[in-house]
């Protein structure tokens, strides 16, 4: 089941990703901004803006089927990561700065995950090693 979890929120942060990178290309290439017939079809011709629609219908997939499965705490801190490779991409991909915020805040959200993940594990581990009582 492990397994299922992290290629789980691997597939969704990727996902997550895709979505992100994809509207970031899109509209800068819808660039001027106009609302006008020209802009509209530019928009629409635009194959980023369909990465971005295919990016949220995997994540919504995606999501949903692991909050079958995952306990919901470290599920939605984990479903958070996809800033961290959001940062990441956009420091490679449109030469964004990569300062000290952004790196204390990627450690931050890691830390959370960590916490959240551990405390669900103690969680299991007691619920586990507790009693059961005649009549429960």
């Amino acid at each position: 089941m492990k397994r299922f979890y992290i290629i789980g929120f691997l597939i969704l942060m990727s996902f997550d990703t895709l979505s992100q990178i994809s509207f970031k290309y899109a509209s800068t290439q819808a660039l001027p901004l106009e609302l006008s017939p020209d802009w509209l079809m530019r928009l629409f011709l635009n194959p980023w803006l369909y990465g971005a629609i295919a990016g949220y219908l995997g994540a919504f997939v995606t999501w949903m089927t692991l909050l079958r499965y995952a306990p919901v705490g470290p599920s939605f801190a984990a479903s958070h990561l996809e800033l961290i490779s959001v940062t990441l991409f956009s420091v490679w991909l449109f030469n964004e700065p990569l300062n000290a915020y952004k790196i204390l805040g990627g450690v931050l959200i890691l830390l959370g995950v960590l916490c959240l993940a551990k405390d669900e594990k103690d969680d299991e581990d007691e619920a586990e090693a507790a009693p059961v009582r005649a009549g429960e």
